[in-house]
């Protein structure tokens, strides 16, 4: 920090009408923490961003989120296969693994279908035009069309290659056999949870101040302790099973697929992006 010439110092040093000098004042500013509003105009504006990219470019970043979010079911089943599963703590480690995908996504800038359902829909819910609308459907059906390929991609990869142990290979079914055993209500329901926590994290990470990592480990890892649905994590899941044909298409697609993805729309957007956007409607357009 460069030193301050007795001048500067003096001034420094001059009392503000609130009794605070003006370094106090500097310093009280720098620890503010953003008000709601703050946030909501820098998540809207990446939303809008995102709304005006190309398809070509969505698309590309979309399966390539796919792809990265598969590690997420590889990491658990890595660690999984060499952590001693009679032990009650061995369960709480390895799902440290489902955090994997996530950090490569999220700070590698991929398009990841959740995330979208709060960036994207904070700028349609404040404009609500035909034209809005329709960017966001653009948007969502590319995104999510991609991350799915992405999987598929992964699982093929996963399958049919030697790339993964026989140690492995067998816990990979366990994992993806036991989020396959929930119904399609419990598919939706923990669908929810998983959503409004995804759109809480893209909440959180502007004022994260460079915890961005732990945050979103933090965030991931309770979506994996509570055995939450997540529609792009959990599609790799499902899709390894259908490839290896130990799951139906039919039950990949009505018991896991629509029914988290409803889930999981209704967490991050009907409920956490409304919600959001009520809290902070009279800052940012006090004439509502």
């Amino acid at each position: 920090m460069p030193q301050l010439t007795p001048l500067e110092a003096d001034v420094e040093d001059v009392k503000e009408p609130d009794g605070l000098t003006r370094r106090e004042v500097s310093a009280v500013r720098e620890h503010l923490k953003f008000r709601a509003a703050v946030v909501y105009e820098i998540i809207r504006a990446e939303g809008e961003s995102e709304l005006s990219r190309r398809w070509a470019a969505l698309w590309w970043s979309g399966i390539a989120a796919g792809l990265s979010l598969g590690f997420s079911f590889l990491a658990e089943a890595w660690l999984a296969a060499v952590l001693p599963m009679d032990q009650s703590w061995s369960l709480m480690v390895s799902n440290l693994g489902y955090s994997v995908g996530f950090l490569i996504v999220i700070l590698a800038r991929q398009q990841l279908f959740t995330e979208n359902t709060l960036t994207a829909v904070l700028p349609v819910i404040a404009r609500r035009t035909p034209g809005w609308f329709a960017a966001l459907g653009r948007l969502w059906g590319t995104v999510l069309a991609a991350n799915v390929v992405g999987c598929a991609i992964f699982a093929l990869f996963v399958a049919f290659t030697p790339s993964v142990s026989a140690e492995v290979t067998a816990e990979l079914k366990v994992i993806a056999k036991h989020m396959m055993e929930n119904s399609a209500w419990e598919m939706f329901i923990r669908g929810i949870v998983a959503g409004w926590l995804i759109a809480a994290l893209v909440w959180m990470l502007p004022s994260s101040e460079g915890g961005e990592f732990a945050l979103i480990i933090l965030i991931t890892y309770l979506i994996a302790l509570g055995d939450l649905t997540h529609i792009v994590a959990g599609s790799a899941e499902a899709l390894y099973l259908v490839f290896l044909g130990d799951e139906t298409m039919w039950n990949a697609t009505f018991q896991f697929f629509f029914p988290t993805l409803a889930g999981n729309v209704f967490g991050g957007t009907l409920l956490f992006a409304v919600l959001s956007y009520v809290q902070v409607r009279e800052e940012i357009d006090p004439a509502r």
